[in-house]
């Protein structure tokens, strides 16, 4: 039965006044009681979706990775039991997988995120067991590429009949001020020689005049403090110098090699070129070296800016920009990897590309020439820019009639890239490989590496690039789909 209200004046109907506005009103709010125990234990495998990233690679270090080689490792039965491989492994994949890379950070996850938590089943590796067992097994952690490159082809991503090759600089783990150039090693190696030699003097008197004053007997022999830092600076002032020497007589010694060669001497010619060439062989001034990662390079970032970097490759496939090649080099040219990387390709999927697409500065003679001798063989055809052209600079036009017989390689790579077919091909290099880069650096964090050396590089490398792999898969089937490839 409904009651209405009635204005006395009129004696009519009315609604309930409203409140006035910003005066609070007596509003029930859902139930929340934090200090309400729980009757039953909570399970976190309620607290994730069924197609969880997590649940995804949980699967598969459970049922399709081959820890094998990690768990090899371990021959010695002494010690306090170590954490279980696929725990491990299973928090790199899923930290390097979504940006999540230092061994702190990934620490913290375990203990307050939910995914990390589950992976690990409720136990919290502290950041040194991580950052020891990535350490101590990262080769077998990027041979976790091949396995993720084979999965990706059961599940049919693979297609190889075009592929784009292409390279991005990726800080080391070093500061371009701790780097110093032959030059300046050389001036300030004498400077730090004459310091520590007229601070040895001072220890000296004083070590004579403290003897003389308290006797031989009372110790007083520690070096002083700016003595120390002083020779520490001028030891590592010396390595590094003589890392720069030992390097440009390699140089050398490879060039007199190969010009010898070249000239067709014989034996005894070509050690007596070799050993004057090594005897001869001096650093450039400005040759540097980095104290912090020696094998870093300065390179020249997109930004314009230079930074200690490593070169990363990687070939990435049409179908779904799976990548099907990666590696890593402390050379900033991208002109040596095109062979290698092709190589790779063939090796890693088992079959040859169907057309390979690399810009101007995988251009040079000789690789032109190596190209075609591979596309006579494999069938694998190139298409290489021969050279930069502006962005509003028009197209030249197709070419018409045979090719002169006495063209260049490059003249011929050229002409090739103006036919209607090398335009459509070439055209698809950016949209093949440059978003795969952009994808690592957005959602991985792949700016950066945290570990050093040119092996830490190309290991740390080689796992970004299998984690970029497996997101593509669990795009492409979900966890539901890995039951299909296990019986593929």
């Amino acid at each position: 039965m409904l009651f209405e209200l009635c204005d006395e004046s009129t004696g009519r109907g009315s609604a309930p006044a409203e409140p006035a506005a910003g005066v609070p009103v007596s509003k029930t709010f859902r139930a929340f009681a934090p200090e309400q125990d729980l009757l039953l234990p909570p399970s976190l495998d309620d607290w994730l979706p069924s197609e969880h990233l997590a649940r995804f690679i949980a699967e598969l270090v459970d049922e399709h990775l081959d820890l094998s080689r990690i768990r090899a490792s371990y021959t010695k039965a002494k010690g306090a039991p170590p954490y279980d491989p696929r725990l491990m492994v299973r928090i790199l994949l899923y930290g390097y997988t979504t940006g999540v890379r230092s061994s702190r950070q990934l620490e913290a996850s375990c203990q307050d995120v939910v995914a990390f938590r589950w992976l690990a089943a409720g136990a919290g590796p502290d950041f040194r067991s991580i950052a020891r067992f990535r350490k101590r097994h990262l080769s077998a952690l990027g041979h976790l590429f091949v396995q993720a490159l084979a999965l990706c082809q059961a599940a049919g991503m693979v297609k190889l009949g075009r592929v784009a090759l292409d390279g991005t600089k990726l800080r080391a783990n070093a500061s371009r001020r701790k780097a110093m150039s032959y030059a300046r090693m050389s001036e300030k190696e004498k400077i730090l020689a004459d310091e520590v030699s007229e601070l040895l003097a001072q220890a000296e008197a004083i070590d004579q005049s403290e003897d003389a004053r308290f006797g031989k007997d009372s110790r007083g022999d520690e070096l002083p403090q700016e003595l120390r830092r002083r020779e520490s600076r001028l030891a590592k002032i010396r390595e590094a110098k003589q890392a720069l020497e030992d390097e440009a007589r390699e140089r050398a010694e490879q060039e007199a090699r190969k010009r010898a060669a070249t000239r067709g001497e014989g034996e005894d010619t070509t050690a007596q070129r070799v050993a004057d060439a090594v005897a001869a062989a001096v650093p450039k001034p400005k040759a540097q070296r980095n104290f912090t990662d020696p094998q870093s390079r300065i390179m020249k970032t997109s930004d314009g800016s230079f930074h200690q970097c490593f070169n990363a490759q990687a070939v990435v496939d049409d179908g779904h920009q799976v990548i099907v090649a990666a590696e890593v080099s402390d050379c900033a040219a991208d002109v040596a990897n095109l062979m290698p990387m092709t190589e790779q390709t063939t090796v890693n999927t088992g079959h040859a590309p169907g057309e390979v697409l690399a810009d101007a500065g995988y251009c040079s003679a000789d690789n032109l020439e190596q190209a075609a001798t591979v596309s006579a063989a494999s069938g694998t055809e190139f298409f290489i820019a021969t050279g930069r052209s502006k962005h509003d600079a028009p197209l030249p036009a197709a070419p018409r009639g045979r090719i002169r017989k006495d063209a260049t390689p490059r003249e011929r790579m050229a002409r090739k890239l103006t036919t209607k077919k090398g335009r459509t091909a070439y055209a698809r290099r950016k949209v093949i490989v440059e978003p795969v880069f952009g994808q690592m650096a957005t959602l991985q964090n792949a700016k950066h590496l945290l570990l050093r050396g040119i092996d830490g590089a190309r290991g740390e490398w080689l796992l970004l690039a299998a984690c970029h792999n497996l997101r593509k898969l669990h795009g492409h089937i979900g966890v539901a789909g890995l039951n299909g490839l296990r019986t593929a």
